[in-house]
């Protein structure tokens, strides 16, 4: 089951797993916090995202001088970030508060043009038609057009980063999302947990074709350990 590259083991993931079996094996691992909060789904049920973590830090800009402030630097860092995705990452963006959006169409196309894998938001992104025509894989709290101008800023990227519900994300962590949520590898167990996913998975395969040819539940547990 090696994987000589990410590109490799990218392709793998996307044709073999999703993030509930790997979820459960880092659980096993006792790597308890990796999945992102419920609220970040794909934009659309088929999307699935597969790359490296670039994290990036936001917040929210308040006060009277904030349209003088993002005069001088608008978005803060956000552009910066953006240009410097490299191929297979995926921006992953926390820390503002969910009033406007830290995604759109024309982000989605320059990160495309980069070669990046997707975009994590512990917020809303918009332009949402845009996106869907671009098929880049998003995952968000779902649409909403407020603009982030005048609203928030990038303040660091390529740092360590942290969701409210204590999931830690750092640069070039494995990231994988699907229809039932977003969960990050650390990527110093990557190799033992994808290993131990396709394991599980081809298991379950087995313990799928035995039900459907009429084992019973308890008989297949019993039999191969997986349910």
């Amino acid at each position: 089951m090696a994987w000589e590259d990410d590109e490799e083991l990218f392709r793998l993931v996307r044709r073999e797993l999703y993030t509930a079996v790997v979820g459960d094996v880092m659980d096993r691992l006792e790597l308890t916090r990796q999945f992102l909060p419920p609220e970040i789904r794909p934009l659309r049920s088929d999307m699935t995202l597969v790359g490296r973590a670039m994290p990036v830090l936001a917040e929210d800009l308040t006060g009277k001088a904030t349209a003088g402030r993002e005069r001088e630097a608008p978005f803060g860092l956000m552009l910066d970030a953006l240009d410097d995705l490299k191929p297979g990452e995926v921006y992953v963006c926390v820390g503002s508060s969910p009033r406007y959006a830290l995604w759109g169409e024309l982000m989605s196309t320059r990160a495309m043009r980069l070669g990046a894998s997707g975009a994590v938001l512990d917020g809303y992104s918009r332009d949402t038609t845009g996106i869907l025509r671009l098929n880049f894989p998003t995952f968000s709290y779902g649409p909403y057009a407020q603009d982030q101008a005048f609203r928030g800023r990038v303040i660091d990227f390529r740092c360590r980063i942290s969701f409210g519900n204590g999931v830690e994300v750092k640069p070039g962590d494995l990231v994988f999302g699907d229809v039932d949520g977003v969960v990050v590898v650390p990527s110093e167990y990557e190799r033992d947990v994808i290993e131990e996913a396709l394991v599980k998975v081809r298991g379950e395969n087995t313990v799928r074709g035995a039900i459907e040819d009429g084992m019973s539940a308890r008989e297949a547990f019993d039999r191969y350990g997986v349910m």
